[in-house]
């Protein structure tokens, strides 16, 4: 298998490229490889423009999108494995749509400005139209986060009225070609002007560019060829997501009218705040309180990690503040690239009270040299400081 050109090369833009540049330069490629324009190429030649055109949109379907853009300039291809293009099972569609997506209005299928031709906005059959997207949050915590799990989402979506098959109308009959537009769901103006004859296609006002009108709609969808219905769906959480982050579900968001492609299901993180870590990236913060004794004389302490525990050793005269790190004990990189470390700060507890013994005892600390601090400029030493909380 070829290996994937860089996005941004396929479109011929720069990493700081901005979304309307983006937009151009799809455009431009949009109109140059579609398939419509190669109807009367040899087999080799429609192939070839087929793959160009697959190849722009899969690009643009990345790069237009924020979060998708995101992941792809932080992890490559394999940041947008299996999210990136749409779906072409069903045919290329209408590249005058295509356009009228990017830039809304109509493009009037270039009749008036030369070198576009054979797009004069005709369709055969009603207007299909793309699904809308549908959001929904799930709630992770930190252990599934870190294993990878399948989570299930309930969703209310429209999809086709079974009734009516999508069509919307009591039946076949019940469907009529609209006169003003003769099906087109557009309708032409042709306008002499000083630089010679212009012409321009706008949305058929009496069908609203459908291309036919419904006579007796369908008492099920009302008309619309959808209806709503409840889904419980799976989904697989990778190891190593993040608060925020928004996964992708191709075809699981609502299903276009007139029987047009399905949304997506866009699944946004929300990680649930722990207990024992705080979280940055990849690593993992914990914090460890120490006893005065422990500080000093060094122990052996168990520390929690993600799906067990582990003991660590700590040094002799450890003091508050410092930390330790534990190689790959973090969380797991998405895509699978290696894991983070886990940190451990310890913190010395300075007990508030004192009992007259205890006090005593302290004091008599003080005489013995081993104790005395080598103050520095910038810090105090243990005990004066441990003298200072006492106060």
């Amino acid at each position: 298998m070829a290996e994937k050109r860089d996005y941004y090369e396929v479109l011929g833009v720069d990493r700081n490229a901005t979304l309307d540049q983006i937009k151009a330069a799809y455009r431009k490629l949009a109109i140059k490889y579609h398939p419509d324009k190669h109807v009367d190429d040899s087999p080799e030649d429609k192939k070839a423009a087929e793959e160009k055109f697959k190849e722009a949109a899969e690009a643009y379907d990345v790069l237009s999108d924020e979060n998708k853009k995101a992941r792809y300039d932080k992890f490559g291809h394999a940041g947008v494995d299996g999210q990136a293009g749409p779906d072409f099972s069903q045919g290329f569609g209408n590249l005058n749509d295509i356009l009228n997506n990017l830039f809304g209005g109509s493009f009037g299928g270039f009749g008036g400005f030369g070198g576009f031709g054979g797009f004069d906005g005709g369709q055969s059959g009603p207007k299909v139209y793309r699904g809308r997207d549908i959001r929904t949050r799930v709630t992770l915590t930190l252990e599934e986060i870190a294993k990878g799990c399948v989570k299930e989402v309930t969703i209310e979506r429209q999809v086709p009225c079974s009734s009516c098959n999508g069509k919307g109308a009591r039946s076949e009959a019940d469907i009529k070609t609209c006169p003003s537009c003769n099906g087109s769901g557009q309708v032409k103006r042709v306008s002499n002007g000083f630089f010679g004859q212009t012409i321009q296609y706008s949305t058929c006002q009496q069908c609203g560019g459908e291309g036919r009108i419904i006579t007796k709609p369908c008492p099920s969808c009302g008309g619309s060829g959808l209806v709503r219905k409840k889904e419980t769906i799976k989904v697989n959480i990778p190891a190593g997501v993040e608060d925020g982050m928004q996964l992708s579900m191709r075809g699981k968001g609502h299903s276009g009218k007139n029987n047009g492609p399905c949304g997506d299901l866009l699944i946004i993180v929300q990680e649930q705040a722990s207990k024992d870590f705080k979280r940055q990236g990849s690593d993992l913060l914990y914090t460890k309180v120490l006893s005065i004794p422990q500080a000093i004389l060094g122990d052996t302490v168990e520390i929690p990690c993600i799906g067990g525990s582990v003991k660590v050793e700590v040094k002799p005269g450890t003091q508050s503040g410092e930390t330790v790190k534990l190689r790959n004990r973090g969380l797991p990189e998405v895509n699978g690239y290696g894991n983070g470390d886990l940190y451990i700060k310890y913190v010395v507890y300075v007990p508030k009270k004192l009992t007259r013994e205890e006090r005593e005892l302290v004091e008599s600390l003080k005489s013995h040299g081993s104790f005395e601090p080598k103050e520095t400029n910038e810090e105090k030493g243990f005990f004066d400081r441990l003298k200072d909380m006492l106060r």
